[in-house]
């Protein structure tokens, strides 16, 4: 019976991933779609996210959540992570809190201003269907 299900799970696992690819769903880099500008205010890090083009800003906010900005940053971003959305401005803006080794006068890290961050986030990888771009 255990492998029965062990199977069926597997195959399942299987079948989604086979659909995702036929739907024309793909890997892409945040650059390829967004461009990004960063700064601090203490030790917190201010990355701003910006739509090339007006449709590409439903995917930003359905793929570039608070929790996989905190995953990507695993290591340098130590808070939480927020996110705002600016559906004016096709953007989001995320903070990293406690990011920046306590803030530029005080901070030993060679960003001690976080401008280095928007560069990283846009190397983050989401998953977008070929009609998308």
């Amino acid at each position: 019976m255990a492998v029965i299900k062990l199977y069926s799970s597997l195959r399942a696992v299987l079948i989604s991933k086979v659909s995702i690819k036929m739907r024309g769903d793909m890997k892409v880099a945040l650059i390829k779609i967004a461009h990004a500008r960063s700064g601090d205010k203490g030790d917190t890090a201010n990355v701003g996210l910006i739509a090339l083009k007006p449709e590409h800003y439903p995917i930003l906010v359905r793929e570039v959540t608070a929790e996989r900005v905190k995953r990507h940053f695993t290591g340098i971003c130590k808070g939480e992570v927020e996110r705002f959305e600016l559906p004016n401005l096709n953007s989001l803006n995320f903070l990293l809190h406690h990011s920046l080794g306590g803030g530029g006068a005080v901070s030993l890290k060679s960003d001690p201003q976080g401008k280095t961050l928007s560069s990283a986030l846009l190397r983050m990888e989401i998953e977008v269907g070929e009609d998308e771009l």
